[in-house]
């Protein structure tokens, strides 16, 4: 398994039930957008190297939706739906992203993708809950390694198309 150097970093508000993820890739802006928003590119680096994930629906596009399910040795273990509120070409993201488990906690996510020097990118998730409470089960589930673990794969599939 190859690691680098950047470290993700996610940081919960204490006044507002937010989530803001920052992670930076050795990659273009174009081509960490293009990950987010090419299934067959997505479905390879979402989430912890213990799952897989089938993309069930993806439009990626304003007013698009989207599904995947994660497997553990073929067995379906969670489900997750959302809309794509924006896709703003190599800048911008907006999304819902739904736990099919829990169906009332809809986070609001907005990522934006900033250009660094030597063709980097640093990529901001803001996720809005609607509470404190979920904004902490959400920590709690195991987030944090699912996040670690799918921007390590991204970071790989990053350096493998270059």
């Amino acid at each position: 398994m190859t690691r680098t150097s950047h470290d993700t970093r996610i940081h919960a508000d204490e006044k507002v039930p937010t989530i803001e993820i920052v992670r930076e890739f050795d990659a273009a802006p174009e081509r960490v957008f293009r990950a987010h928003v090419d299934k067959d590119l997505y479905q390879r680096w979402i989430g912890p190297r213990s799952l897989t994930t089938r993309v069930l629906k993806w439009e990626a596009r304003t007013g698009g939706e989207w599904a995947f399910a994660n497997d553990r040795d073929g067995e379906e273990i969670a489900a997750f739906y959302g809309s794509f509120h924006e896709v703003r070409d190599s800048e911008r993201i907006v999304w819902t992203f739904t736990y099919e488990g829990e169906p009332d906690s809809v986070a609001l996510e907005t990522l934006t993708f900033e250009r660094l020097d030597g063709g980097r990118t640093r990529l901001r998730v803001l996720s809005v809950v609607k509470d404190f409470e979920t904004r902490d089960g959400m920590l709690a589930s195991g987030m944090e390694t699912g996040v670690d673990e799918g921007y390590d794969k991204l970071d790989e599939l990053l350096a493998k198309e270059a």
